[in-house]
């Protein structure tokens, strides 16, 4: 008679498998990509030929892997599999799997415990893990998706190896539908372009791929589809993007410097991907007119005003037709001569002021309204610049206690070249009024 709670399936009654699941690697040597950690000279392929793996912290997007290979560190280390997930996982939960692993232990069997989105859990609840990795009882393999020196306890980290993990390139993608086509023991119904088209909707991601396949192997077809084809039946893959996260700073960082290395093209791709992730316009207004201010400068002043300019036509229009004119910025401002003159020369001005703290300016430019102030020497000696030879007095305008600094050196381009000549010529002129 069978047991009415016995809830073991039996092999017949076992439905259909994810193709996903049905591809997982039983072994690291059939994980596609990450050679970089996996191979004898990497990371990971190093702990296991020296027979010590310690705990560790897998970082990378989604899809490529982070659960497999812990799974399968498991396997050739012989410790325990368990798997939970920070947003799951309560106090009661932890508390339950640690004491499982103390038995465990205790019977003679490690466990490898992998914390899925291991950043979601809070200080309190990573700290918890410290006294269980210390001594032995589990050896801890956390996933995230974030940036772990942002979002995981120094604690925790120094405890833990950091293992980056990337991105699937196109060509690895590509072994990985082969290796879909092999297990569904047919061709897709795919052209060249359009099975291209495929990998980069998948934007890096194995599961992502995986998912896909298995919707185009379910279509009954008569003929191969082309690109254009495809594009209507599946849709694209949202772009990772995080508006307050890792990707945010990524790109912000990658749009900037783009700027700064005067690539419009690269300028406008970074630009537009961070529009294509949802990014805030505004955002993007503030930090190119930022750019116009550190990069550019004086060496193009009117960089500041096309900026200031495009960030009220954006104000005014709004999206769509508004990023256009964030869009001629953009480019206005890569191809602007560059100068980060004035910015150098600012912070010098701002540590010199720190640096000097109460200085009083030299008392023949300060103003003398009373009697009194005029008879300590307020304004004594001070030279009228428009009195002056060609209108320039060569007065010191520092405390009297600092020697002249040299802050502001502009460079010879763009509109610098012309304000160079001008502070040539005063210092010219300024040694020969302070030699008189």
């Amino acid at each position: 008679m069978t047991d009415l709670f016995d809830q073991t399936p039996s092999p017949k009654a076992e439905g259909p498998r994810p193709l996903a699941d049905r591809l997982r690697p039983r072994k690291l040597s059939e994980v596609i990509g990450q050679a970089k950690v996996l191979s004898p000279e990497g990371p990971l392929g190093a702990m296991l030929g020296a027979g010590s793996l310690s705990s560790l912290v897998f970082w990378g997007p989604p899809g490529v892997g982070k659960t497999t290979i812990a799974r399968l560190l498991a396997d050739e280390t012989d410790l325990a599999f368990v798997q939970i997930s920070a947003i799951f996982t309560g106090v009661p939960d932890l508390r339950k799997v640690f004491e499982a692993a103390k038995l465990r232990r205790q019977n003679g069997r490690g466990t490898l415990l992998f914390v899925d989105e291991i950043h979601r859990f809070n200080k309190a609840q990573q700290d918890g893990f410290l006294p269980y990795m210390e001594d032995g009882t589990i050896l801890l393999v956390g996933a995230t998706t974030e940036n772990p020196s942002f979002e995981l306890n120094a604690a925790l980290l120094s405890r833990s190896q950091v293992i980056v993990l990337e991105r699937l390139s196109l060509t690895e993608l590509e072994l990985l539908a082969q290796r879909a086509e092999k297990e569904l023991n047919r061709a897709l119904p795919l052209k060249g372009e359009a099975r291209e088209a495929m990998l980069e909707m998948a934007d890096g991601d194995g599961r992502a791929l995986l998912n896909l396949i298995e919707q185009v192997a379910a279509w009954k077809l008569d003929a191969n589809l082309t690109r254009d084809q495809l594009s209507q039946r599946l849709m694209r893959r949202a772009a990772k993007y995080d508006k307050s996260g890792e990707e945010h700073y990524n790109l912000i960082s990658a749009l900037h410097k783009s700027v700064r290395g005067s690539d419009p093209d690269a300028a406008l791709y970074w630009f537009a991907r961070m529009l294509e992730g949802g990014e805030d316009p505004r955002f993007l207004a503030r930090r190119i007119t930022r750019m116009a201010v550190e990069d550019i400068g004086l060496a193009d002043p009117q960089a500041q005003e096309v900026c200031l300019q495009s960030w009220q036509t954006y104000e005014r229009l709004g999206s769509p037709e508004g990023e256009l004119a964030l869009a001629q910025a953009v480019v206005y401002i890569a191809l602007a001569p560059k100068s980060n003159a004035v910015y150098v020369a600012y912070k010098a001005a701002r540590a010199a002021a720190k640096q000097t703290g109460s200085e009083p300016p030299p008392k023949h430019i300060l103003n003398a309204p009373t009697k009194m102030m005029k008879d300590i020497g307020y304004g004594a000696g001070y030279a009228y610049d428009h009195d002056a030879e060609d209108g320039f007095s060569g007065q010191n305008y520092f405390p009297d206690v600092m020697k002249r600094p040299v802050w502001y050196m502009p460079l010879e381009r763009g509109f610098e070249r012309e304000l160079k000549k001008r502070v040539d010529y005063f210092v010219k002129l300024r040694g020969k009024r302070q030699g008189n």
